[in-house]
């Protein structure tokens, strides 16, 4: 019982992980064209500050959700496992789904 209890636990952290709109845009972004992203770019194009990035960034390193390899004075970051992009997919059917079903039941007491 103990193993499957640090089992939920994992689970748990990865998905803490993720719970956050800042790392939601990170791998967003890092899924954009799939090839590698440095920092500065992330800064760029989410509009956060240096320090606030690497905060979540480390929180996504250390879930091992993120990599990151270090070319001359750049740090270049790729998710780790593309099945993380599979899960946000996922994800994304599954509130357009909601969203769907919001805009029925909305017009169903709008006709009642």
């Amino acid at each position: 019982m103990v193993v499957e209890e640090q089992i939920v636990a994992m689970k748990s952290d990865f998905f803490k992980a993720l719970a956050h709109p800042t790392r939601v845009r990170i791998l967003e972004r890092l899924a954009r064209n799939g090839e590698e992203v440095c920092v500065c770019e992330l800064i760029e194009d989410l509009g956060v500050e240096q320090s606030n990035l690497s905060q979540h960034l480390s929180i996504l390193r250390k879930q091992h959700i993120i990599t990151s390899t270090k070319v001359g004075l750049k740090v270049m970051y790729r998710v780790k496992y593309p099945e993380v992009l599979t899960i946000m997919e996922k994800v994304q059917k599954i509130l357009a789904q909601q969203f769907q079903e919001g805009e029925a039941l909305m017009r169903h007491l709008a006709d009642s």
